[in-house]
């Protein structure tokens, strides 16, 4: 985690948040930067303050999920950043030691990828990468940047440009431009007809601040926006729903797909801080659009139906999931504090039938989830639905029955060649707050 830390408090608020699934996330270093937003001064003892307040609830958190790293192991992991804007701070002999922590992490012998989660300035990512090129053969800077994938909160200095070009093949997930073109903003703007009560301060305050113990005591008030940075990590969050190593899949971080940007899909003229816009010279994983219908509660009958509006967005991506994510957090600051039999737990999806299945067209088959459980033992509500923006079939395929019960069935549309259709469950339990997790079904349909 890369992090221009006291720019804006929302950094502090996503090191919370962040912090309560330490247990999830194999964190690898917590590094202070600069940034367009404040250009010379870098706050490591900031990311200290926070781990010593989950030092404080770690044994709590650890009776709830295994996993819990130690705060002297995190503390561990903080280090300095280039201490100026930039690539002014960017060249031979100005490695620091968050640039050493960034190569020596891929220099580690270990199989998975590294990701990288840029909340402030790049420069100290771009630092380590100047130090490979300058040290390293061709072929080896190629092979280690095969496990790097960096995530970007949009371009917070001049160095996320110079990245993309210096090393085309790298994989690089950013919304350039004006932050109003960011797929971020999701997770704090204020949409007509979404749940908006989940960022609201009076959320905030009943949920994470307030008799939540040392943690949620340390969560600051919104200032610009609500955690800002956190949709740099969400997607690597497992919940079934996501898959890290495909953006355009989707996921609590948003969606995303591989292509060379316009400028004018940056938002040119909206607010960067003055960092520049400078035009995309390769394909990177950026903005995509969903088309969305919210679920309203249903008073009597089926219990949750569409809405009556849609909303066909970039930042729908990721506000689809809002209400959930915001949950789960609220969930696991009450882990900070309370006994397992007092809080609420994920329910534990289990599919009945294949994760991936081959059908042909116009074949009925069956998707199942019968075996699903929950570990308070709440009873759970479902819901299927095709997500018709990923894999190869863009128009809906709706079920041929209610859509909110463990066994559902479609009807395979006819094809004239090979496509993937996805299908996602949601699985959320009745405890307080509702939990949810999810499973993804890919079914190739053939002619």
């Amino acid at each position: 985690m890369l992090s221009d830390i006291e720019a804006d408090p929302d950094d502090t608020q996503s090191f919370i948040r962040l912090f309560l699934y330490a247990n999830q996330i194999d964190i690898e270093g917590l590094v202070a930067t600069t940034s367009i937003h404040m250009k010379n001064a870098i706050h490591p003892d900031s990311i200290r303050r926070i781990i010593d307040a989950y030092g404080k609830v770690q044994p709590n958190l650890a009776l709830h999920e295994p996993g819990y790293p130690a705060a002297a192991r995190l503390a561990s992991l903080v280090r300095d950043g280039q201490p100026g804007y930039g690539m002014a701070l960017v060249g031979s002999g100005r490695y620091t030691a968050g640039s050493r922590l960034i190569v020596e992490a891929l220099e580690r012998n270990d199989p998975r990828p590294l990701w990288v989660s840029v909340w402030g300035g790049a420069n100290t990512l771009a630092q380590a990468l100047h130090s490979l090129k300058e040290s390293r053969s061709p072929e080896e800077v190629e092979r280690l940047l095969a496990r790097l994938r960096v995530y970007t909160i949009s371009d917070q200095d001049d160095s996320g440009a110079w990245i993309r070009k210096t090393f085309p093949n790298l994989f690089y997930i950013v919304s350039p431009g004006g932050y109003g073109a960011g797929t971020w903003t999701g997770i704090h703007a204020r949409i007509d007809g979404a749940d908006n009560d989940v960022i609201s301060n009076d959320w905030l305050h009943d949920h994470i601040q307030q008799g939540h113990g040392p943690l949620g005591a340390v969560y600051p008030d919104v200032a610009y926006g609500m955690e800002g940075d956190t949709p740099a990590y969400l997607s690597l969050i497992p919940n079934g729903l996501s898959n890290p190593e495909r953006p355009d899949w989707g996921g609590w971080g948003g969606r995303y797909e591989l292509y060379t940007p316009s400028r004018q899909m940056t938002d040119p003229s909206g607010f960067t801080g003055g960092v520049p816009i400078e035009a995309e010279t390769r394909a990177i994983w950026t903005n995509a659009t969903d088309n969305v219908t919210p679920l309203i509660h249903n008073d009597v009958g089926r219990a949750m139906v569409p809405g009556d509006r849609s909303y066909k967005d970039f930042r729908a991506t990721l506000w689809r999931w809002r209400a959930d994510f915001q949950n789960d957090f609220a969930a696991r600051m009450d882990w900070s504090t309370k006994a397992y039999k007092d809080a609420n737990h994920p329910p534990v999806v289990k599919l009945a039938s294949p994760a991936r299945m081959t059908v042909r067209g116009g074949q009925r088959f069956v998707l199942s989830a019968a075996g699903s459980t929950d570990p308070d033992g709440d009873n759970l509500s479902y819901y299927w639905f095709h997500y018709p923006e990923v894999g190869g079939w863009s128009s809906a395929i709706t079920s041929g029955i209610s859509p909110n019960i463990h066994t559902v069935d479609f009807t395979a549309p006819k094809v004239e060649a090979p496509k993937d259709a996805h299908f996602i469950l949601a699985v959320t339990d009745k405890g307080s707050p509702p939990l949810t997790r999810y499973a993804r079904v890919i079914v190739t349909i053939e002619p």
